[in-house]
């Protein structure tokens, strides 16, 4: 068995990996661990020694987690976290046992990370959502960049005050979207609590397909009948893909 070392790291620039050779097979089981980092690339120290900014999302990630589990290191969970769920996504969730089921973390991490989230929002509470209007189909789109890219599908909510100004983005299932993921009970709640006016929804297509699927079209009927009962209506379902969006046809 031969071992032979690389520079090849898909979250730190500078990171070794240990690569097993055996039978002109390469295996690599190793751990990744903050202790095989320089120094200077380590999150804690280069915040210290550059700064806040200079960090990525998954640096500071790494720092909220500040542990991984005997399943992951806690840079494959914070690369995994910010992949499956999106950088922006994840510290809007409110619900760390939801957050825990859905990214298979510990609790003790989701809450860490909705904390971290609350105390964002607490602080900023004139946060860039406030001041976003929404008025069509591309407005959407534009606000939702981040979605163009994950690599699962996300169900988002819109929440809008009377002016057509989001007060809340909320994801509201992560997998394949279908009527039993999207109950309008997860849905409304949010918006009865926030007094909004309206909601748009959005889940993105990781297949780069635009057209709405049937389970698109009668899960959309079904929240906006839901909708028109609570007297919230949902003004829009939006399709988003990495080269488009598309409105799913619904009796608005």
């Amino acid at each position: 068995m031969h071992k032979t070392y690389r520079i090849d790291s898909q979250f730190f620039a500078s990171e070794i990996q240990p690569i097993i050779r055996y039978n002109g097979r390469a295996f690599n089981d190793y751990r990744y661990k903050i202790g095989d980092l320089p120094s200077e690339e380590k999150p804690r120290e280069k915040l210290l020694a550059q700064g806040p900014e200079s960090l990525s999302t998954r640096e500071l990630a790494v720092l909220i987690l500040v542990t991984g589990t005997t399943k992951e290191g806690v840079i494959e969970m914070a690369d995994r976290l910010i992949k499956d769920y999106g950088e922006r996504n994840i510290f809007e969730e409110r619900d760390p046992e939801k957050l825990s089921k859905e990214l298979d973390i510990p609790i003790v991490k989701a809450c860490q990370i909705v904390a971290v989230g609350e105390l964002g929002r607490r602080v900023y509470d004139k946060s860039k959502t406030s001041a976003v209007t929404i008025k069509n189909a591309r407005d959407v789109y534009e606000y939702m960049t981040d979605m163009r890219n994950l690599p699962k599908e996300h169900m988002r909510a819109l929440y809008l005050n009377s002016h057509g100004r989001i007060i809340r983005d909320q994801v509201v299932s992560i997998g394949t979207v279908n009527a039993s993921l999207a109950n309008p009970r997860e849905v409304f709640n949010p918006a009865i609590d926030l007094m909004a006016s309206a909601v748009i929804l959005a889940h993105n297509h990781p297949s780069g397909e635009l057209a709405p699927s049937d389970e698109d079209v009668m899960m959309t009927e079904r929240l906006v009948q839901a909708g028109k009962i609570l007297g919230i209506p949902i003004l829009d379902h939006v399709i988003i893909a990495k080269d488009g969006f598309v409105s799913v046809k619904a009796n608005y």
